[in-house]
């Protein structure tokens, strides 16, 4: 009998959802589990760092790797595996565009040490002591991972073949994604493994979406009772379905909860929260300038609002101080 594919599983900076989304493949997991062999999955099972160094270059057929890239043990992990893996998949939202970790690149790196160690509410820290990434101890010398100073993408660090998107990918995605890569028949490089349709498509109050929006005032989602038959943003929520890429099933607005753009752009956007501000902001009813302050006051946070998975990927990717 043939040797099975050889398939890898790795985890950076992300909070562990995308590993859980596997685990939600609930039976069909089985069907994985006897169709490839899989020799890296820190989550699940125990490994060696040596013995997939000492893997052949190429000899794992797919590398599933989730996660934005914040420290220097993650670059170093992803560029082995890149090395290692015929096929590298960017699996989920912190992959692809940096997700919730790229948050911080609106924050210098000595600022959220400082923060972090010394700042911080309830931190008993009077030495102002940091981790270091070397220090000696009785003849020894102890290493820790370097901390970046930004948080970037996978693609940003190594060549990605494919992208699974989602916060975290759905089971239906990630399932048609492994059984593509099992066949054989795969779509281009670069291809992102999701409807290539904006989120609104796919979601079951498009019907009730006017025309002409006329926005008068943004609300959040505790201020108000939600109709769960109409548009989200036509009760003046702000849903980022418009700006996002489908294949979820719409799946939040369901719940009675605004899209908030985990499955990122389509292909024909390049800046996904500038795309939303430009289409939707142009609804904006009132025309004068304390009228239009005055309604954009309901999104306190507008970088974690339009950006909360993409700074990374994003066309002003962080602020000067």
């Amino acid at each position: 009998m043939p040797d099975k594919p050889k398939v890898a599983f790795y985890w950076c900076a992300s909070c562990g959802g995308c590993e859980e989304a596997v685990v939600d493949l609930a039976e069909d997991i089985l069907k994985v589990v006897e169709a490839v062999d899989i020799v890296l999955w820190p989550v699940a099972m125990d490994f060696k760092k040596a013995d997939v160094e000492a893997r052949p270059d190429k000899s794992i057929v797919a590398g599933f790797i989730n996660g934005a890239i914040r420290t220097s043990e993650q670059e170093e992990w992803v560029r082995m595996l890149r090395r290692k893996c015929q096929v590298v998949v960017s699996f989920g939202a912190c992959a692809n565009s940096g997700g919730i970790p790229a948050l911080a690149n609106q924050f210098q790196k000595e600022s959220i040490l400082k923060y972090v160690y010394e700042d911080c509410p309830g931190m008993d820290n009077p030495g102002k002591t940091r981790p270091q990434p070397e220090s000696k101890d009785e003849g020894r010398t102890l290493t820790l991972p370097e901390f970046r100073g930004m948080v970037r993408s996978l693609d940003q660090v190594i060549e990605v073949d494919y992208y699974l998107p989602g916060c975290p990918p759905t089971p239906k995605i990630i399932m048609a994604a492994v059984q593509a890569l099992l066949s054989g028949k795969l779509p281009p490089k670069g291809t992102v493994l999701s409807p290539d349709i904006a989120l609104c498509e796919e979601c079951k109050r498009k019907d009730s979406k006017p025309a002409d929006l006329a926005l008068t005032e943004f609300k959040r989602p505790h201020q108000i009772q939600i109709d769960p038959e109409k548009c989200l943003l036509a009760q003046g929520l702000v849903c980022m379905g418009p700006a996002t890429r489908g294949g979820c099933e719409a799946l939040c607005p369901a719940g009675n909860m605004a899209c908030t753009g985990c499955f990122g752009p389509t292909s024909r956007v390049k800046d996904q929260g500038a795309k939303f501000v430009s289409s939707v902001f142009s609804n904006i009813a009132p025309k004068e300038e304390k009228e239009i302050d005055a309604v954009l006051d309901g999104i306190p946070d507008p970088i974690g609002t339009f950006y909360r998975y993409g700074l990374s990927k994003c066309l002003l990717r962080r602020k000067l101080q």
